[in-house]
């Protein structure tokens, strides 16, 4: 059995749940914007149509198709013109308040604290590898109390790279001064945490969170973060 000694994170959907904060910004933005006051309504419509255009240009972004300032902006963009609006301007604007209120949210999937106290009493160095931007994503750690448990954050921007490329993986290997062999990667995404980790010969924990099927084989599987307790 491989004896482990450093542990690469996903943050957001495996320890920082992404989508209750975001809903949380979200009804914000509404009433901020008074969108109900520009026909756009209900805001269940609104959240909608905000979930599938921010994952169709998030997978364009991880593709290298549009830049980050244009996933930004034009998630809003986008959704806005499904309510027949067309208003560059407030798009930015919304995009801004967005990107401003998100990372101060503190929802955090149940047992994050509890598991990351854990793995720190045993010894083991903690670190992130994320896709987020490096403002927003040190921003959510500061401001929800994770930040102290990491050694270091690698973030799509400071690496140069995005998961699931292999390099990003290997770059933070390098910063961490980590093997290979004594080196893990936990986080949700099927393709960008399991299948890229996997690319760069690391071992897995598929923290599955949403009970989804897959034919990849991690390392590991869990349904909760309490279960690492049984691994580590």
């Amino acid at each position: 059995m491989a004896v482990y000694k450093h542990l690469f994170f996903d943050l957001d959907h495996t320890l920082w749940d992404f989508d209750s904060n975001a809903k949380e910004t979200l009804t914000e933005i509404y009433s901020l914007f008074e969108l109900e006051n520009k026909n756009v309504s209900p805001f269940d419509t609104f959240y909608r149509h905000y979930l599938h255009h921010n994952e169709i240009l998030w997978a364009k972004y991880h593709n290298g198709v549009i830049t980050s300032e244009e996933l930004k902006w034009k998630r809003m963009w986008r959704t806005l013109l499904e309510f027949k609006i067309g208003d560059e301007k407030l798009a930015k604007d919304m995009s801004a308040a967005f990107l401003d209120i998100l990372p101060t949210k503190r929802i955090l999937f149940p047992h994050t604290i509890e598991i990351l106290d854990y793995l720190a009493e045993k010894n083991y160095q903690l670190h992130l590898i994320t896709n987020g931007f490096e403002k927003t994503q040190w921003s959510k750690l500061n401001n929800s109390g994770l930040g102290k448990y990491f050694t270091h954050v690698i973030t799509s921007e400071a690496s140069n790279s995005l998961k699931p490329k292999k390099e990003i993986f290997e770059y933070a290997m390098s910063k961490a001064n980590a093997t290979l062999s004594e080196s893990i990667m936990l986080g949700d995404n099927l393709e960008a945490d399991v299948q890229g980790a996997m690319n760069a010969g690391m071992d897995t924990v598929f923290v599955n969170h949403i009970d989804a099927t897959t034919s990849l084989k991690p390392t590991y599987t869990i349904k909760h973060l309490k279960e690492l307790e049984n691994i580590f």
